[in-house]
């Protein structure tokens, strides 16, 4: 879908709702101030290596193994058709930023690399079988999961991402000029190299220690809150 697509959400999820929000905050902003130049930048999932560490910790929470994300040690990857992301390397979002700012364009750009990630890629990228999953099942699991307090991401984040559209990246590529570096395989292989190995970076919400000693602030601010 192209940038006309409806910005809604999917009003179930927290997440969905924080970027509708922001949707109808620029449209408050361009209707009051109609002499400033408004570029809205809607990007897939961003990744980078040092990003790890509060991936792992956003989505997988702190019972997740470090070394389990390494190819061969994740024998299976549930299969759904709906089930399928894009990304984008942070360098390559930066990049967009950069052309919005210094070149003269409004309005909205959808930002992702190609391939889309779908279940095959992440099972190749892992060395993983596909298992094929219905969504009611996949949401079950994560909703005991999820009540368990054993994974951070609640199960209305599923339902957003298997209801979220495919983003027609043309208008980024022709008008802002932007063509990314990095494939999505290239952005979501180095997050799994960065988990695997504990990459972080030196600021709160990258940082390691953020999570204090053997992730005991994770536990102690409860799984899927801010530690």
């Amino acid at each position: 879908m192209d940038e006309d697509w409806p910005t809604h959400g999917w009003p179930a999820a927290a997440y969905g709702q924080e970027k509708a929000y922001v949707e109808r905050a620029l449209d408050v902003f361009e209707r009051d101030h109609s002499g400033i130049r408004v570029v809205r930048l809607r990007p897939g999932f961003v990744f980078k290596r040092e990003a790890a560490t509060e991936q792992r910790r956003l989505f997988g929470g702190p019972f997740l193994p470090n070394a389990l994300i390494r190819r061969g040690l994740i024998p299976v990857v549930p299969d759904h058709p709906l089930l399928r992301l894009q990304a984008v390397h942070a360098a390559d979002v930066g990049q967009a930023y950069r052309l919005a700012v210094t070149r003269q364009v409004t309005g909205a750009f959808n930002i992702a690399a190609d391939p889309v990630i779908d279940p095959r890629t992440l099972a190749d990228l892992l060395d993983a079988r596909l298992v094929r999953v219905p969504a009611a099942l996949l949401r079950g699991a994560l909703a005991a999961a999820w009540r368990m307090r054993l994974v951070p991401t609640a199960p209305d984040l599923l339902d957003m991402v298997l209801r979220v559209p495919l983003m027609d990246t043309t208008r980024a590529r022709a008008e802002l000029g932007w063509t990314p570096e990095h494939t999505a395989v290239d952005a979501v292989r180095e997050l799994l190299e960065g988990i695997r190995t504990g990459a972080d970076a030196d600021t709160p919400p990258l940082a390691a220690e953020t999570s204090g000693p053997a992730r005991t602030r994770e536990f102690s601010t409860g799984v899927g809150k801010r530690p």
